[in-house]
């Protein structure tokens, strides 16, 4: 594999910088540049809803690198430019065109467009004062209205939105949370976790209101939203209305240039897009399964700073011609106020549920089986499980149903036990 070629990576953000950094530690000895649409250097975007807004993280603290490192890497880190089309041969070499007309070519590419918030489709959703939160411009324009602002309403129940309540509510914003699911963080959590959540945030004077809808947006006669008008008849005054409902793929660039797309671009488990050249990592990605003990193999997009540092990082050997499959246990995290959510593994919704409570108050472990298997953990300000699980997960140790459910001992000491008798 010739590695001194010109590698071009679109996309600047945790996913980008891994691939970057991870190639030249591998060998790659060609001009690798880094492209990025923002005009800020490289950040990480977790604490944008949580650290960011209640003032513990600074712009120049969330920098995933230094200046230094890209010039000493040799990475040409371009600011500002979005690429705007992609001229890709069957060989994937080509060229990319920005929107100020500069024409990068390159000899392999790698695709890490990341994701885009969804909006909603209502009346006055263009209003001003309703945000979404997904690059530091709108971080840095949310903080700006929460300090203005008096009642807030947050329409979606996921990870972002309960940050931001979280950080509102400690900032002595009146917050309501609309979710349209019969819980919060449905998808993500089982009902049992959902619930301890939402007990907590309630218990902290955010409103919450599940299994409703938000049907209109009213203005306030200048532009400016005013209030949230809901499915069951409800009108919820809100001069601050944020959409966390998720985000969907920026993967147009690929489909453009024939790339299959399919809620993403679609990858194998070496990240190579259809044309079995190009490489797509992080929230951009459809990608297998790549829980160590998947089962039936599934494909799906994780959008998380685990994944799109881990999948970079395995595209990498793609990238150097020692292709080594990704293979990783998914984990997650929020910081939800006092709360800190960790989740390790993939679980489903037929997924069994066997609860821990914790030795300490705001402590609680929901473990989810399949079968007799172990494949997931929801931890709530339990750190200690949440790595203990993770570790059974990745090295496919798995807990009976009965010792998960026994208290009086740690998780930790059960899966020791575990792994001392499948290896004595």
């Amino acid at each position: 594999m010739t590695t001194d070629r010109r590698l071009l990576i679109v996309g600047a953000g945790q996913a980008g910088v891994q691939t970057a950094s991870s190639a030249r530690e591998l060998g790659w000895r060609g001009p690798i540049t880094l492209l990025g649409a923002e005009p800020h250097a490289p950040y990480a975007r977790p604490p944008l809803s949580k650290a960011f807004l209640n003032g513990t993280a600074t712009v120049d603290s969330l920098a995933l690198r230094t200046p230094e490192f890209y010039a000493d890497h040799r990475i040409d880190l371009v600011l500002d430019e979005r690429v705007e089309h992609l001229d890709l041969a069957g060989d994937g070499t080509g060229s990319a065109v920005t929107a100020a007309g500069r024409r990068w070519a390159f000899d392999r590419l790698v695709l890490a467009t990341g994701a885009a918030p969804r909006r909603l489709p209502l009346e006055g959703a263009d209003l001003e004062g309703v945000v979404v939160l997904r690059d530091l411009h709108d971080a840095m324009s949310l903080a700006r209205r929460l300090d203005a602002a008096d009642h807030m309403v947050v329409v979606g129940g996921g990870f972002v939105g309960l940050e931001v309540a979280a950080a509102a509510v400690a900032a002595g914003v009146r917050t309501t949370v609309v979710e349209a699911a019969s819980s919060l963080m449905n998808r993500v959590v089982s009902p049992v976790t959902s619930e301890v959540v939402e007990r907590a945030h309630r218990a902290c004077g955010i409103h919450v209101l599940t299994g409703v809808r938000p049907t209109r947006l009213t203005d306030d006669g200048q532009g400016v939203v005013a209030a949230v008008e809901l499915d069951n008849g409800v009108r919820l005054p809100a001069r601050l209305v944020l959409v966390g409902v998720g985000a969907g793929p920026r993967d147009d660039l690929a489909a453009a240039a024939g790339l299959h797309c399919h809620n993403g671009i679609v990858v194998d488990d070496r990240s190579l897009a259809s044309d079995g050249h190009t490489l797509a990592v992080g929230d951009c990605a459809n990608l297998p399964d790549p829980s160590p003990t998947r089962g039936r193999v599934r494909r799906l997009r994780l959008e998380s700073v685990d994944n799109a540092a881990e999948q970079a990082r395995a595209a990498a050997t793609t990238l150097v011609g020692r292709p080594q499959p990704y293979r990783s246990v998914p984990w997650f995290w929020s910081d939800q106020g006092s709360l800190k959510l960790q989740i390790a593994g993939l679980a489903g919704p037929d997924d069994d549920v066997i609860v821990r409570a914790g030795k300490r108050p705001g402590q609680h472990t929901t473990l989810r089986y399949r079968g007799p298997a172990l494949v997931a953990a929801e931890c709530i300000n339990s750190p200690a499980d949440f790595l203990a699980v993770r570790k059974a997960l990745t090295t496919g140790t798995s807990l009976s149903r009965e010792a998960a459910a026994d208290t009086r001992i740690t998780l930790k000491q059960h899966l020791s036990t575990a792994v001392t008798a499948l290896h004595p």
